[in-house]
């Protein structure tokens, strides 16, 4: 059976965020480290504070209108997203983790690992982004209703959930096919057993143990979520 993404071109994603080690030490473990092994994907990382303005590289001002916090400042933002294109290409889609954006489902990242575009991710921080900003993004993602500190958790979420769909990365069709949420957005998948038989009195079921793989089956039908 052929995997769920045709083999293509080695993915790009590009992070750009004040704080990269963060993703950077995430994605050097694991299945992100394999897709990298393989050549799925290549993780590139753009420091924001880079692209900041004056001898103290700043990034961020005070709001217009008053109110608490700090915002990020549009030219370090527009700077860094240049030179992410340049690094990855001008038809990368740039995606930014927002409470605004489309709430982002098992679809979307079966959508971004088919495609075959590379991608920048913007990570925001302290009370948000200049909103000029919005018009060099393709798309707005929101992966919950609650609030983080900044965006690389949701920039995580978002490559994970993506690179791991890449051609080879989990080593078999099925393992995609048979996870939560692929059939529709309610399927969740079957519960999971394994040694011991028993664990605190609490046995495996016994339809697991008899080796009939139709029964089994539909007793992991029957025991899905939907």
């Amino acid at each position: 059976m052929r995997s769920m993404v045709e083999r293509s071109s080695k993915m790009k994603i590009c992070y750009i965020s004040l704080f990269p080690e963060v993703i950077e030490a995430y994605n050097n473990v694991g299945m992100m480290r394999k897709a990298q092994e393989i050549d799925a994907v290549e993780f590139i990382y753009l420091n924001l504070r880079e692209f900041g303005l004056g001898p103290r590289r700043q990034v961020d001002d005070t709001p217009y209108g008053g109110g608490d916090g700090m915002v990020l400042k549009p030219e370090p933002i527009s700077g860094a997203i240049l030179k992410a294109k340049d690094l990855v290409g001008e038809d990368a889609l740039v995606i930014l983790p927002t409470p605004r954006g489309k709430l982002f489902t098992q679809d979307d990242s079966k959508r971004f690992a088919k495609i075959n575009k590379n991608l920048i991710i913007f990570c925001p921080r302290y009370e948000g982004y200049d909103e000029r900003i919005v018009k060099l993004v393709d798309e707005q993602i929101c992966i919950g209703s609650y609030v983080l500190t900044g965006g690389e958790i949701p920039a995580m979420v978002i490559s994970d959930s993506i690179v791991r769909l890449r051609p080879d990365v989990l080593g078999g069709a099925q393992s995609v096919d048979k996870e939560s949420f692929q059939n529709n957005l309610t399927f969740v998948e079957h519960a999971q057993y394994t040694r011991p038989e028993i664990f605190e009195g609490s046995s495996v079921p016994e339809v697991l143990k008899n080796g009939n793989h139709k029964e089994i089956e539909k007793w992991r039908e029957e025991n899905s979520l939907t």
